[in-house]
């Protein structure tokens, strides 16, 4: 039978979730001393060290050397950085499909678009990235930059933090693969022109407070793009994995893209 124990620096990963969950441990609360936690949970000092690197990485701790009130590991707050650390890092490992991954943003941000719709929310930084995109010679990587912007700030603007942290995990995970798809497209000034045209649709319904109309324009704007960039794409192109096998999916079942994820 496979040993299914649990490693020592999971042990330390355990116990430490469990002290969060349970109140014990909160955002400004110092961890006990490396050599102590060791001790209370019979592992090696080796393994609270890892599970520290791992806790940074996250962004659930930070860390500081030496010695008195400010050495050792403090909880801190910020867990979209590790949630969207965590999808990046899943995504480029191959963790999840690309055409899944899309078909998550379409969820996410059609909530984003219904909710920021029905809500009194400040577009003033989501109206200051459409100026931007509207300046003329803008090179496709810096159109698409602020492109990512945009939807990035929706979310936001939505006050949903557990979306926002998802959106920025996907939204970088699939950047290289917008960015390969558009040096591919013949007439890039014609899509962005109509990316810009979206992007102010999108922003109009929601500023009239038309939730459907908002949610059916970023459903469009999604599936549209995503469909008009894998066809544009060798299905064998092996500049990236997952450009290759989102390809051939959207080749394959382009139809399906423009399904309603709700449906």
């Amino acid at each position: 039978m496979p040993n299914t124990a649990p490693r020592a620096w999971q042990v330390v990963l355990e116990r430490i979730e469990g002290d969060l969950r349970e109140g014990r441990l909160a955002p400004g609360d110092r961890l006990t001393p490396e050599r102590e936690l060791a001790t209370q949970l019979g592992v090696g000092r080796s393994s609270v060290r890892e599970a520290m690197r791992v806790l940074e990485v996250l962004g659930v701790v930070r860390t500081a050397t030496g010695s008195g009130p400010t050495a050792g590991a403090m909880i801190v707050t910020t867990p979209r950085g590790g949630l969207a650390a965590f999808l990046r890092l899943q995504v480029a490992a191959n963790g999840f499909p690309l055409t899944d991954v899309v078909r998550t943003r379409i969820v996410l941000e059609c909530d984003v678009a219904e909710r920021v719709a029905r809500d009194d929310v400040d577009l003033t930084e989501v109206m200051a990235i459409l100026d931007a995109m509207d300046a003329e010679g803008l090179a496709p990587d810096e159109f698409l930059a602020l492109d990512a912007r945009f939807h990035q700030a929706l979310s936001e603007v939505s006050g949903n933090a557990v979306i926002s942290a998802m959106m920025a995990g996907l939204r970088s995970s699939i950047e290289a693969y917008t960015r390969a798809g558009a040096a591919r497209l013949d007439a890039w000034p014609t899509v962005a022109e109509r990316l810009r045209s979206e992007h102010r649709h999108i922003v109009a319904a929601v500023s009239v407070g038309d939730a459907d109309g908002a949610r059916e324009a970023v459903r469009a704007h999604i599936t549209d793009y995503y469909t008009e960039v894998a066809q544009a794409l060798s299905p064998s192109d092996a500049a990236e994995a997952a450009v290759g096998d989102a390809a051939r999916v959207a080749v394959r079942s382009s139809p399906s893209a423009r399904e309603d994820p709700h449906e």
